[in-house]
């Protein structure tokens, strides 16, 4: 702080770019979400292929990662042996493939108000699926938190003007897959101390997605494909789509390098309201105003829990600082004893 209160040039620049990122990755994954919509209803693009659009993803993901790690050298590759590839980004990669796919058929059938009403219950999975693996330790103030999410979200589905029962489920199981993956990263990378950033996650991990897709897509999308009369595919907009998709990913490794993954969790928030208030005023969704009182009390269930996870990660690094402060004193009392006791034998000598 300067005189009179004011802030210093080097935090108002922090500031500004802090807030930078997050006005990039709330702009890029707005605009990959009502992009991807656009593509997938049956009223605007018509292009109900959700496993193919994943597909067109991981492949063009796969192409740039590949250029960008192996061509351009951006950045350099993990060292990986075959089996930790195989024990650990194998299976994220089958998960993420699932998630990606589940929650882009849910497009098909809901609004985008009602789908992001829905992933408000991102914590509750992740919560509840860590408890199961043991990397959270379950505590009932937590739960309850969990519990207050859940109904307010249940809420806001009751009051849901378009209910889908099959959408419902979709998203859900989008849900459950992606806190999957969240937490089997925790467990299978980071316990081995690699550390993947977006661009060599999708080196790793695209190639992985895109073989997995390739299963449901043969048995699911294909025959329909090529029995329909006419292919309605544009390349500007599959690829523009595609190309907004890899940088939503590089803005994350920004905004959560950068800043933190709370403030990533704080901007989704914001992110979410601006959706739902974009899906009501311009795709003309309906929502009601049993929504909006059912979110309103998910949203308060989220701002909690973000606010407690703040709290402890503060007090965590109060008590490491608190440790090494004391390490310190330690140790200096030492060196003190040592030169007093180094004295006194100069004296007897």
């Amino acid at each position: 702080m300067g005189k009179g209160g004011s802030m210093s040039e080097g935090v108002i620049k922090k500031i500004i770019i802090s807030y930078t990122y997050v006005a990039i990755w709330i702009f890029l994954s707005f605009t990959v979400i009502v992009y991807n919509k656009y593509i997938l209803d049956r009223k605007m693009y018509n292009w109900p292929y959700p496993i193919s659009l994943t597909m067109i993803h991981m492949a063009f993901c796969t192409s740039l990662a590949f250029l960008l790690v192996r061509v351009f050298k951006v950045v350099e590759p993990i060292s990986m042996s075959r089996d930790v590839y195989l024990s650990s980004v194998v299976p994220i990669g089958a998960l993420y493939s699932v998630s990606l796919w589940l929650s882009n058929s849910a497009y098909i059938y809901l609004s985008v108000s009602f789908i992001q009403m829905l992933k408000a219950l991102m914590p509750v999975a992740v919560y509840s699926i860590g408890v199961l693996f043991k990397k959270e330790s379950f505590k009932s103030e937590t739960m309850a938190n969990m519990v207050s999410i859940s109904l307010g979200v249940g809420v806001a589905a009751y009051g849901e003007a378009r209910f889908d029962t099959w959408g419902v489920i979709l998203q859900l199981g989008a849900v459950v897959f992606e806190a999957t993956r969240l937490v089997m990263i925790q467990i299978l990378l980071t316990s081995k101390g690699i550390s993947l950033n977006p661009i060599t996650s999708l080196y790793y991990v695209a190639p992985c997605c895109l073989v997995f897709l390739s299963v449901p897509w043969i048995v699911v999308e294909y025959p329909v494909l090529t029995a329909a009369p006419t292919f309605n595919f544009d390349f500007v907009i599959f690829g523009t789509n595609s190309l907004c998709a890899f940088a939503l990913n590089l803005a994350v490794f920004l905004l959560v390098g950068k800043t933190s993954a709370l403030t990533m969790n704080v901007a989704g928030v914001v992110k979410d309201w601006l959706l739902i208030a974009f899906s009501w005023s311009v795709i003309k969704d309906t929502v009601t105003s049993l929504n909006l009182f059912g979110y309103g009390l998910a949203f308060l269930g989220v701002a909690y829990y973000n606010h407690s996870k703040l709290r402890a990660l503060n007090a965590k690094e109060t008590q490491k600082k608190t440790a090494q402060s004391d390490e310190e004193q330690g140790r200096l009392l030492e060196e003190r004893e040592g030169d007093g006791m180094g004295k006194r034998n100069e004296q007897h000598n």
